[in-house]
């Protein structure tokens, strides 16, 4: 679905060599031309216009002085900075460029007519005038030489197995008389053959073809030999096969061309020499010959070069050059070249650039350069209401064809339409509700407008749009000295044009021609030229926004410009920004298109796969976008669709969205076929068109479109619509009422009178769930504003089961109190209508149809969960049940008491909470069997609800949870439970367990405990107090209840708590206590936090300077993994999206794929995996974030001392432990600061989290496969990363006086 547009072009004619140009070749490393004529060797600069180097062949009798000498071959050797030219007369001459010397490196005593250089450059082969090939290395060495014309087949010759004879097989449509036809004669090359060997390589340089005249019958044969000059194979007998030969460098076909008795063809063959396809020209059986094929250097494009066989009255001819293209085995002509019939115009020589795939150069007679610059390009109509058609035209020489709405494979469309003249360039109408006009240049200088109207055609399938109609066939007023006078065109309103002029006169400039309706009368109609602008630099794209007006242009080096067209004087300025700054592209772009931002941005799309936003990058694996409405679809080559909208976002935040990898429910990410690419999107819908690598067109509905014309229909109150789309690409019904709960409450009288289907309304009730899909299946992008208004999911299906219920007038229940399901009763309501109306139903044949709805299972537990008797035989009747499964039950269940009974039935039906309140109703003599319930489904707090709080059984039921909470390790709960319900000594045993000293002296002090036992208590909670580290607590209880000051002191110091220690101390009057404890635990404190501090440094400086590696490492991989190309060929179809997920898991290791399966395990081991996974071992998948994890650890850690250091400080200073306490004040500050200053280089801005492996409803089986084994493009992007640590500053913890 792609068109060739020319972006550049450039002509140097002021030139003027000896003689006449017969061949040349393009220097890939400077990009001049050296031309070879009968007189010398040019070279020539085409972007300068001037004359490099030159020298002659005469002036060394290599060529003859009276102008009659001919050049076979000429090639530039960048190896070895010079060029080999080769001469009809057996000389092979290199000429060395930097020193301008000739050297005849080999001559031919019967001379040359033919030489081809392999792609390396390695072999050179020359065909000579007796009829053989000449193998040589580049160093001119000579290794073979054999016949061209050969008897055998060739080292591939087919295999007979004897499977009896011709006469004897079947020989279908035609008959046993093909058995006894006769073989038809060969016929001779054609009267025009030079008569000349024609040689061509393939791609990889192991084989090559070589076309000549067979002697004995006087027709061209094609030969194929290898890289050692053996012969492979030879060609069938090809009937009219003419003298041009081309090998396609992908190496799966040789181009040549064939005259058959009604038409003239390229046909392909294999390197078997069997044929293998064809195409016709357009052209007539004895119209043109063809003199030349080439493929340009990535096979995507076959130029024919062709010449009129007829002269005109002035004996001359016309020459054109086509290009073709093939998509889906469909030859397209894409452009075409007249020259004319003016022998100074024609060309003398054709090539494609060797580096650049869409670089065209020619040479003509008259010695004039020109160089070409295509580029590929999807013509589409850029309209964004209901009436345009999403039409794309596709050029096909003289045929138009259209793809509108319905995809149908190429080369099937919607409809064609015949133009008088190949077509050069397309363009659609800009202006709102005529976006389905369009208008089309043609090769011989004319614009046909068309416009949408008149009856559709009878194709082959039903057309869903008017075919258009011709409306105005336009003149263009233009000098057409060359080819493609209009190289790009917009048409921006009704008959004015924007165009670029074809072939630029400067070396760098270009002009803008405004083109209108000529003033003057004539028979035809005529565009001349209005107004022109001048620009400073080849322009290669244009866009245009039909909402702000504005006329973006971008240069070859990727300068973008504003061109004010509307004004009185149009003018060229430079593209700003908001404050005034000039933006530019980094790099040129092959794809550009204006959309709005918060402002109006420009995008472009580079070669290399890399999206801009102006200036800004914002993504790298990009293979085609487009805009619509306020929304940027693009495709990438990690296989997915990306779909975000622009104006929740910044230019920032759609960088980071792009490179986020899209979680679970992601609406904005779809994966696609390897190699897909964005066609159009239809507007005012949701169906988006992806044209596969082979072809064929494939329609997506991405969830972000259907999600945003949803919520537009559900905004707009069109709940039909939304309803219908939503059944139809199996959207959640449950987002009608989530999207805005308020509105729909208020519209449902107007959402049922939409609907008027009882089957609509009971589909949309079964779907009804407890939960908010507006936050779990479809939430809304980042940035965006949401309508759903909080609520009690909870209580979803009961408001709009009771807002259904109440807007019906008329009711009838057939189920009583079904409260636990008000959806099922709510479906009852609607499908029976009320007693006495005409068309009322029985209850047996609602409850049929509900059983239809409803599992038959789960009516029968809803049923009984009603006491309801007769209401459950009703519903087990219509049931597959046996009677003996279910009489029995309800039979025992009618003999027992009420409240026991409805305890039986909950207990059945797993309501445990209801049974609880019904079996507490039964009297004490179950209390046994209630308190056994309590127990094993845990319903402490219910049950104690349920019994007065001074009753036996509440003690009861107090005590064993007492004792289920000990056993949860809640013992401080369980003792607060047993002291407030009067056990007071297991209430002290539960508090000395949890270390709950002070409730636990209350009881003591309640009970109350003699002295000795009480001082003993405050030793064994003290002694549990030390254990958990809490110094503090302790040694209150050493000192004010065991009367132990000693004890209390040395608890304080071994905890650090240096001043209360020292309070202790004096109040007690123990300063011995000083000498003896104090200071030296001061001292191996001090110590202790040194080593620590240096310890922590240094690991710290090791793991960072590690992840900087692991860091270099990952981005030099990811670098290299997007610099792969994805196949863009036939031959891509063989890929399927499985494919495409293992070759994302490559370039993972080992541990990708074990880790992948952790989910099934237990929690025990999926603890221990992911410790594994985050391992610091050199070389793991993960080994840059378990450094940010340790990293931040260490932070943490030494953050958190900054309390601790400061009263240790105070503690050696008081002492005058000036020395230490100054180093250890120095260490703390030095490694504050050193961490500090790494954490913006350790967590850089940007780090971004990856959402979890993609799983939900819009997920495959190889969606999830790869979005587990797909490699992490970077190591800041880990759905573990660990945010940046928060170091508290503002904690003081210097000491002034300290230096």
């Amino acid at each position: 679905m792609r068109n060739l547009r020319l972006l550049k072009s450039l002509r140097c004619t002021e030139l003027q060599g000896p003689g006449t140009p017969q061949c040349f070749s393009v220097r890939t490393d400077t990009g001049t031309v050296l031309i070879a004529s009968e007189y010398s060797v040019t070279e020539l600069d085409p972007r300068a216009g001037q004359v490099l180097n030159e020298v002659s062949l005469t002036a060394e009798h290599y060529l003859p002085e009276d102008g009659s000498g001919t050049v076979v071959g000429i090639q530039d050797l960048p190896d070895q900075e010079s060029v080999c030219v080769a001469t009809a007369t057996g000389d092979v001459i290199l000429y060395n460029l930097s020193t301008n010397q000739l050297e005849c490196v080999g001559s031919v005593n019967s001379g040359l007519s033919a030489m081809s250089w392999s792609p390396d450059q390695e072999l050179v082969t020359l065909t000579t005038g007796q009829d053989t090939i000449i193998m040589m290395t580049k160093n001119f060495e000579p290794i073979i030489e054999v016949g061209i014309h050969q008897d055998d087949f060739g080292e591939g010759k087919f295999i007979t197995v004897g499977w009896g004879k011709k006469e004897t097989q079947f020989h279908g449509s035609e008959g046993k008389h093909a058995a006894q036809k006769k073989t038809i004669e060969v016929q001779p090359a054609m009267s025009w053959d030079d008569r000349r060997p024609r040689v061509t390589w393939r791609g990889d340089g192991q084989l090559f073809a070589v076309s000549a005249v067979c002697p004995q019958t006087g027709a061209r044969k094609v030969r194929v030999w290898n890289r050692e000059c053996v012969l492979q194979s030879t060609s069938e007998t090809v009937n009219g096969l003419e003298q041009s030969l081309c090998w396609k460098p992908s190496g799966s076909l040789i181009a040549a061309t064939q005259r058959h008795p009604n038409k003239h063809s390229v046909v392909f063959m294999e390197k078997n020499g069997l044929l293998h396809g064809d195409f016709t020209l357009p052209f007539g059986k004895e119209q043109v010959k063809v003199k030349a094929l080439l493929w340009n250097s990535d096979s995507t494009v076959l130029a024919v070069w062709l010449e009129d066989m007829t002269r005109e009255e002035g004996g001359q001819v016309n020459t054109y050059i086509q290009l073709w293209t093939v998509c889906n085995y469909h030859w397209y002509l894409k452009q075409s070249l007249y020259f004319g019939s003016d022998p100074q115009r024609a060309p003398a020589d054709v090539s494609w650039d060797p580096e650049r795939p869409l670089g065209l150069h020619l040479v003509t007679r008259g010695w004039a350069s020109l160089t070409y610059d295509w580029g590929w390009s999807t013509d589409r109509s850029h309209g964004e209401d209901g009436q345009d058609n999403a039409n794309v035209a596709v050029i096909d020489g003289g045929d138009q064809v259209f793809q509108s709405i319905c995809v149908v494979p190429p080369p099937m469309c919607a409809y064609e339409l015949q133009l008088p003249a190949p077509v050069n360039l397309v363009t659609f109408h800009r202006q709102p509700r005529r976006t389905n006009e369009l208008a089309a240049l043609t090769a011989d200088g004319h614009i046909l407008v068309y416009s949408q109207g008149g009856p559709p055609e009878a194709l082959r399938f039903r057309s869903l749009t008017h075919t258009p109609q011709l409306k105005t066939t336009y003149r263009v007023l233009l000098n057409r000295g060359e080819p493609l006078a209009l190289r790009l065109l917009l048409w921006l309103r009704e008959d004015v044009f924007l165009g670029v002029g074809g072939c630029a006169e400067g070396p760098s400039q270009s002009t803008l021609l405004i083109l209108g309706p000529s003033e003057a009368q004539s028979p035809q109609s005529t565009l001349e030229i209005k107004s022109r602008a001048e620009v400073e630099g080849h322009v290669i794209s244009m866009c245009h926004s039909s909402n702000t007006g504005t006329v973006a242009l971008q240069l070859e080096d990727g300068q973008i410009r504003k061109f004010l067209w509307d004004s009185l004087k149009p003018s060229v300025v430079g593209w700003q920004d908001a404050t005034g700054y000039s933006i530019n592209f980094p790099d040129p772009c092959v794809q550009t298109a204006l959309c709005t931002i918060e402002e109006e941005h420009l995008l472009g799309l580079t070669d290399r796969s890399h999206l801009f936003v102006d200036d800004t990058e914002v993504a790298s694996n990009v293979s085609s976008f487009v805009v619509y409405d306020d929304f940027l679809l693009l495709t990438t080559h990690s296989h997915t669709c990306r779909c975000l909208r622009l104006s929740t976002l910044t230019v920032k935040g759609l960088q980071v969205a792009l490179a986020a990898d899209g979680g679970q429910n992601d609406e904005t990410l779809r994966r696609v076929e390897r190699g897909s690419r964005i066609v159009t999107v239809v507007p005012q819908d949701t169906r988006l068109i992806l044209q596969m690598p082979r072809g064929n067109l494939e329609t997506i509905h991405h969830r972000a479109l259907v999600l945003a014309q949803l919520r537009k229909c559900l905004d707009s109150q069109k709940f039909r619509e939304a309803f219908e789309c939503m059944r139809k690409l199996r959207i959640n019904l449950n987002l009608i009422y989530d999207h805005n709960p308020k509105v729909f409450l208020e519209s449902v009288e107007t959402f049922l009178r939409q609907l008027d289907s009882i089957n609509h309304i009971n589909l949309f009730l079964t779907e009804l769930k407890a939960e908010d899909t507006t936050t779990t299946m479809y939430p809304y992008p980042l940035n965006a504003t949401g309508q759903s208004a909080p609520g009690a999911c909870g209580k979803k299906v009961d408001i709009v089961c009771d807002a259904l219920r109440s807007d019906q007038q008329e009711q009838y229940e057939i189920v009583n109190n079904i409260s636990e399901n008000p959806c099922i009763y709510c479906l009852c309501v609607f499908v029976v209508n009320p007693p006495g109306a005409a068309n009322a139903v029985s209850a047996e044949e609602a409850l049929k149809y509900l059983l239809f709805l409803v599992n038959v299972n789960e009516l029968y537990e809803h049923s009984l969960g009603t006491y309801d008797f007769d209401l459950v035989l009703m519903v087990v009747e219509k049931s597959q049940k046996d009677p003996k499964e279910y009489l029995p039950f309800l039979n025992m269940l009618k003999t027992l008491e009420p409240n026991y009974q409805r305890y039986t039935i909950d207990k059945h039906l797993k309501r445990y909470r209801k049974a609880l309140h019904h079996l507490s109703k039964c009297g004490e003599e179950h209390f046994t069997e209630a308190i056994n319930l309590v127990k094993d489904q845990r319903l402490y707090s219910e049950a104690l609800g349920l019994y007065p709080t001074d009753s036996p059984q509440y003690k009861a039921l107090s005590c064993a949870y007492a004792e289920y909470l000990v056993e949860q390790q809640q013992a401080e709960q369980a003792g607060l439970l047993l002291w407030r319900c009067g056990e007071a000594v297991r209430a002290l045993q539960a508090f000395v367990g949890s270390a709950s000293w002070r409730n636990a002296l209350c009881v003591a002090e309640q009970i109350p405990l003699p002295p000795d036992q009480l001082a003993l208590l405050a030793r064994d909670l003290a002694e549990k107090l030390i254990e958990l580290r809490r110094y503090t607590e302790a040694a209150i209880l050493l000192e004010q209840y065991a009367k132990d000051c000693e004890e209390a002191i040395s608890a304080l110091i071994t905890g650090a708590v240096w001043e209360e220690a020292l309070r202790l101390v004096y109040l007690y009057n123990r300063q011995d206590i000083i000498e003896t404890n104090l200071k030296p635990a001061l001292l191996e404190a001090c110590s202790s936090q040194t080593s620590y501090l240096e310890a922590q440094r240094a690991m710290f400086i090791r793991h960072k300077t590690r992840l900087a590696v692991v860091r270099e490492l990952k981005e030099k991989s990811r670098l290299e993994l997007l610099d792969e190309d994805v196949p863009d060929c036939p031959e891509a179809e063989l890929y399927s999206e499985a494919s495409s997920v293992m070759s994302g898991s490559r370039a993972g290791s080992k541990y990708s794929h074990s880790n992948s399966r952790i989910s099934s395990r237990s929690s025990k081991n999926r603890r221990k995996a992911e410790r594994k996974k985050l391992s610091l071992k050199e070389g793991t998948p993960l080994e840059d974030m378990a450094l940010l994890h340790a990293l931040a650890e260490i932070i943490h850690s030494v953050d958190k001392m900054r309390e601790e250091v400061h009263s240790l400080l105070k503690g050696l200073m008081l002492f005058q432990f000036d020395g230490q306490a100054g180093r250890l004040q120095q260490a703390y500050g030095e490694a504050l600061q050193m961490m500090e200053v790494a954490l913006p280089e350790v967590w850089q801005e940007g780090l971004q989290q990856s959402q979890a492996p993609i799983t939900g409803p819009n997920s495959t089986a190889n969606s999830i496969m790869a979005s587990f084994q797909q490699p992490r493009p970077s190591s800041t992007q880990d759905s573990e990363t660990p945010p940046p640590p928060k170091m508290r500053n503002g904690v003081k913890w210097k000491l002034s006086i300290l230096k």
